[in-house]
């Protein structure tokens, strides 16, 4: 058991709703996403930072979430891949996309990719290829070779300004 000192409390808000615990200091945010709210759609993969397997948006950014700690989203507004769909019969446009262009194989990287992906097109809404690629790159994915993952945005931008 840890000193009552490395304990404090936070209130965040994740996917619309408002989260109070009471966590150690050194918890980082993948953790207390996976562990104590049961969010386990953020994937953790290096534990570095590099492959942006546990993206998340903190504020509408995007952020790597095993390189903060909980104790840093204090007051803060997270939002994970499980608060991408509008409700759970339908998709988001991103989601789709990912899915009719076979963005995704073992789906390991996927939320990491939605999760900036969603935040790219909101700023970018029209992007070229290029573009794509500089978005993309702290993504890391083992099996698709991006190919497809490219041709996910471009649908996904399509769908997103035609308001789909």
């Amino acid at each position: 058991m840890l000193p009552e000192s490395s304990r404090h409390r936070i209130r965040v808000t994740v996917n619309g709703q408002v989260y109070e615990r009471e966590v150690e200091a050194r918890l980082l945010l993948s953790d207390f996403l996976r562990y104590e709210l049961g969010l386990t759609g953020t994937h953790v993969g290096c534990e570095h930072g590099v492959c942006g397997a546990c993206t998340v948006q903190l504020d509408g950014q995007p952020v790597r979430s095993c390189l903060m700690f909980a104790v840093q989203a204090d007051g803060r507004e997270i939002r994970t891949v499980e608060g991408l769909a509008p409700d759970e019969e339908r998709l988001h446009p991103i989601q789709e996309a990912f899915w009719e262009a076979h963005g995704l194989q073992c789906g390991f990287c996927t939320p990491g990719f939605l999760m900036t992906v969603e935040a790219f097109l909101r700023e970018n809404p029209d992007p070229t290829d290029e573009e794509i690629r500089e978005a993309i790159s702290g993504n890391l994915c083992r099996c698709t070779g991006y190919v497809n993952i490219i041709k996910a945005v471009r649908l996904a931008a399509e769908k997103l300004r035609a308001g789909r």
